[in-house]
């Protein structure tokens, strides 16, 4: 398996002397065939800045760096698939944060390129190419000329055309799981948050938050126009807003609302689930599905990361128990990183937290980050190293009645045969 990197103009090449490397954590390591799988279909490769790709001399055995202006190369993965190695790589300037990406090893073999990662999930309901953009572009302006005094209507039509978000996408095709944002304001304060943020993080976010509070009236009319089918999903908690549940008495009155006119479809939040009592009313008011965002079920580490305001993992805990007894179908939305998710301790811990809150499906994210800077903020490797691969081996085997997935499914999922089909 050949090294792949970059010149400075983009330009993709394959070593034919140096053999691939990844990284696990901070430890550069061999990638093993077992881990490869062909590239996906919607992948995307991509240029690591302020990076050296190194590599295993094949008439040494010596690790290298390749040298001249050249950079490593990463995968983004589309969802359904799970990172299991970043790229092998060193840093040429330690002060550069890398953009807020997921950057997955690629390799090149006879037959093209491949990526350490495995499937986890039917990857065709969020695969771009599914997403016709003339198409796309007409719904937006139907919907947007229907509705012209709704801002969530056009604050969506940006974040479909201009960022090419699927989920917004899905809220103007009418289709599978659609947003609807509510929340200008978090209780947490995400490393990685990918909308807002503070100027001395060193990192730029991907995507504008919205800044406005939305009415009732704006969030029933985009539930209703998208619960049209019994396997519809609206969801209150994008990428583009903060926490949803910061905005509970909207959320409450809305779902009420559209719950008085049709019964058609799922309603979702996704959520950190620290405000418990917000949860509880949102629950009562007639959700359906819950997923709750996390990185690890050990405090130190998850206050590393989301330094929340005003709560605690236990708060989440008590969340996730209360939906889960009132017939709602929880799930995790588990952001992984290679090094870090695979620690003996953290799979113990979630394991443990997965039984206590009795969780239906476990979604495997792979996590956008810097990887230097996530690893200087969180506690310091307690056990043994396992591996990505054999992480959800574990999973599957300790945890035999929770789904291992990548994204939201309705109900149906969970009583159907859940074979991945799809053609790698």
């Amino acid at each position: 398996m050949n090294l792949v990197y970059s010149d400075s103009q983009g330009n993709v090449f394959d070593h034919p002397d140096y053999f691939a490397l990844g990284r696990n954590a901070e430890m550069i390591t061999e990638i093993l065939d077992e881990e490869l799988i062909p590239l996906p279909e919607g992948s995307t490769l991509v240029s690591l800045p302020f990076t050296r790709p190194v590599g295993i001399d094949a008439a040494t055995g010596e690790m290298k760096l390749v040298e001249g202006d050249y950079h490593a190369v990463g995968a983004l993965l589309p969802q359904g698939f799970t990172r299991l190695l970043l790229p092998g790589y060193v840093k040429s300037d330690k002060t550069k944060a890398l953009p807020l990406f997921g950057y997955t090893a690629v390799v090149w073999k006879e037959d093209g390129f491949y990526v350490a990662a495995r499937l986890t999930d039917n990857p065709y309901f969020w695969n771009p190419i599914h997403c016709d953009p003339d198409e796309l572009e007409v719904e937006v302006k139907r919907l947007v000329a229907k509705y012209p005094e709704n801002r969530l209507y056009a604050h969506l039509s940006n974040c479909a055309l201009g960022y090419e978000c699927l989920t917004a996408s899905n809220t103007f095709l009418q289709r599978w799981e659609g947003a609807v944002p509510v929340s200008y304001s978090c209780n947490a304060g995400c490393f990685g948050c990918i909308s807002e943020q503070p100027d001395e993080s060193g990192f730029v976010a991907p995507q504008t938050r919205m800044n406005f509070k939305p009415k009732v009236e704006e969030i029933t009319e985009i539930m209703l126009e998208h619960l049209r089918t019994p396997e519809s999903i609206i969801s209150f908690g994008q990428g583009c807003e903060g926490e949803p549940s910061t905005q509970a008495v909207i959320i409450i009155d809305a779902i009420k609302r559209v719950r008085e006119q049709t019964k058609m479809g799922y309603i979702n939040i996704n959520t950190n689930a620290g405000l418990t009592d917000h949860i509880r009313g949102i629950v009562d008011a007639g959700l359906d599905l819950m997923r709750v965002s996390t990185i690890s079920a050990l405090d130190d580490h998850y206050n590393a990361y989301y330094k929340p305001r005003a709560y605690t993992l236990k708060n989440v805990e008590k969340s996730l128990r209360y939906a889960t007894d009132k017939g709602v179908i929880t799930s995790i939305n588990y952001l992984v990183f290679p090094g870090v998710t695979d620690r003996e301790e953290e799979i113990e811990a979630m394991i443990e937290f997965v039984r206590r809150t009795g969780l239906k499906l476990i979604q495997l994210r792979n996590l956008n980050i810097d990887p230097e800077s996530y690893l200087s903020i969180i506690p310091k490797a307690q056990g043994e190293l396992l591996g990505m691969k054999q992480m959800i081996e574990i999973f599957e085997q300790e945890l035999p009645d929770v789904v291992i997935g990548s994204y939201s499914h309705t109900p149906k999922f969970y009583t159907s045969d859940r074979t991945l089909t799809t053609v790698l």
